[in-house]
């Protein structure tokens, strides 16, 4: 069944081409085609497009529905293009005549579009949820180990002191940030589609009010061409929020897989969390990391994706649109479960002391050593020169008893303000 058939046979060469796998994707929002279906009837009851006993039978049809999308019976067969078609054949299936009338006053576009816009809003809360869950864990972790020196690190080489506690809250505060994209995203498919019909509106008095209500829109998109217009623009916000995120989680991964090597030995992990070596019987592979590391930064690619489907499209629908869905689904599903892996991992975490008296770390002080002159009276740069000097001829001794007193410095971490900047 195809909601555009008019009784003439296509090509089933042509059919498996642009039907593609949608059936496969569409299971992920069948869900919330059913809520704004529940919507829509409600509201073509209101305007008089159907009775009250009509409305009655759709809800119960919609309902029976849903259970079998909640009990994961539902299924959307080979005869069907997608799951609006599936939805509708089954309604009229059951409820004859009156089912057919489900579709009055929408295109399968607003349809697709609204169901997406559910489906994005829920993800982004609770992508946003598991965020903040990760979050919690390393502030945590940053309090637990905020004196366990850590060697600070530029263009890789020693530099200057640091901390785990630092180490754990950077990566903290940079999901603020990244938060602060999922919002935008969240805010931009929190408006409603529903009764762009095709883009250009529909002739039928809907109210559209009600069903932004009724479906929890926090308002609409008012212009029918706009709301047609969103699709891409959506999808491309929401890609730039889920790289973002990845961006920081894959900076934060390809740490753990360094500090885990040998030549750093500054954490470690239970064994049961690592992986072995078909040859190798000592290794311990950071292998879930990597795998974190390489899923972000394929997500991170989702950007590029989204804005090269779209760029150059004009005004009103194309079929070029159903090419965004499978890979923004497959990124909220992926990212979910990069989320939970990533927090459930980094709990079990084992710190390392470090020995900060090794030559390794010789020079890791010099710059607090500098400043103790300048504070002693000596200008910035007579105290850069006297112990680059002592640097050059060996005689430099660190003294490593330096106190950061500022914000946000080593001994100075300000989680309570972290934690509290942290945005609904």
């Amino acid at each position: 069944m195809k909601l555009w058939d008019k009784g003439i046979s296509i090509d089933k060469k042509i059919e498996q081409f642009t039907v593609g796998n949608d059936r496969e994707i569409d299971i992920h929002i069948a869900k919330y085609d059913i809520i704004a279906s529940k919507a829509h009837a409600k509201m073509l009851q209101k305007i008089g497009i159907i009775t009250v006993e009509e409305l009655v039978e759709l809800l119960g049809g919609l309902k029976v529905l849903e259970t079998q999308i909640e009990n994961g019976t539902f299924v959307i067969d080979s005869q069907f293009e997608d799951v609006h078609s599936k939805i509708e054949f089954e309604l009229t299936k059951s409820l004859g005549e009156v089912g057919k009338k489900i579709h009055t006053a929408r295109s399968r576009n607003d349809q697709v579009l609204v169901a997406l816009h559910l489906y994005y809003k829920e993800n982004l809360g609770i992508v946003k949820e598991k965020t903040k869950e990760l979050f919690t864990t390393l502030l945590g972790l940053a309090e637990t180990y905020k004196d366990k020196v850590l060697p600070g690190y530029t263009h890789l080489q020693v530099a200057m002191p640091s901390s785990f506690g630092l180490w754990f809250s950077a990566y903290a505060e940079l999901m603020i940030d990244d938060v602060y994209l999922l919002n935008a995203a969240i805010q931009t498919v929190n408006q409603n589609p529903l009764g762009s019909a095709a883009g250009y509106g529909s002739s039928f008095p809907i109210d559209r009010e009600l069903t932004t209500k009724e479906m929890q829109f926090s308002t609409l998109k008012y212009n029918v061409v706009a709301a047609q217009m969103s699709r891409g623009k959506s999808e491309r916000t929401i890609a730039t929020s889920l790289g973002s995120l990845c961006n920081t989680m894959s900076r934060f991964a390809m740490d753990i897989c360094l500090y885990m090597s040998q030549n750093f030995g500054f954490i470690s992990f239970p064994d049961e969390l690592t992986t072995g070596s078909s040859i190798m019987p000592h290794k311990k592979n950071p292998d879930v990391f990597e795998l974190i590391r390489g899923k972000c930064n394929k997500i991170q690619a989702l950007q590029s994706e989204m804005i090269l489907i779209t760029n150059n499209l004009p005004s009103g629908y194309h079929r070029d649109f159903q090419l965004l869905k499978e890979n923004i689904i497959a990124a909220f599903e992926e990212i979910k479960d990069i989320l939970d892996i990533f927090n459930y991992s980094i709990q079990q975490i084992i710190v390392k002391d470090v020995d900060i008296n090794s030559d390794l770390y010789k020079y890791l002080f010099t710059v607090d050593n500098i400043n103790t002159l300048v504070v002693e009276g000596q200008s910035f740069r007579e105290a850069y020169q006297k112990i680059g000097g002592q640097v050059q001829d060996g005689t430099y001794v660190p003294d490593t008893s330096k106190h950061h007193t500022h914000i946000g410095s080593i001994h100075n971490l300000s989680l309570d303000k972290i934690r509290a900047k942290f945005p609904d």
